[in-house]
């Protein structure tokens, strides 16, 4: 069953406090913020703790790569999806997570307004 607008619980991952800020303005309406960190052990601990229906997620956290939070992640609830977020967008970064599982991958320099849409349809990408 499609998951809508109005349930979907969304989990930041990223290392600066003003960009999670950004981020949880430009979900605003339709998303509930369940959580935020910036260390690669306090993503997981509270993705797993939350249990969000999407993470947004940065390629470099405070002390590790978030490839270590997806690949945790994805191993222990597999039912949460991941848009990765980043500045690092290179293509060897976008192969890299999308080939551990993240539904999509955006460039934070360019692709912001795109955010949005990016999270609900990889709500739907992944069985609940």
């Amino acid at each position: 069953m499609p998951r809508s607008a109005d349930s979907l619980k969304v989990f930041l991952a990223d290392d600066s406090a003003a960009i999670r800020a950004r981020v949880a303005d430009l979900l605003n309406g339709g998303t509930e913020i369940v959580g935020e960190a910036e260390t690669p052990q306090a993503c997981i601990a509270g993705i797993l703790a939350t249990r969000p229906d999407v993470v947004v997620l940065d390629v470099q956290l405070d002390g590790g790569p978030g490839l270590a939070v997806l690949r945790a992640v994805r191993e222990a609830a597999p039912q949460v999806a991941f848009v990765v977020f980043s500045n690092n967008a290179g293509p060897a970064y976008r192969k890299r997570y999308l080939a551990a599982g993240a539904s999509l991958f955006l460039d934070k320099s360019s692709d912001a307004a795109l955010l949005p849409g990016a999270v609900h349809a990889a709500s739907q990408s992944l069985p609940h």
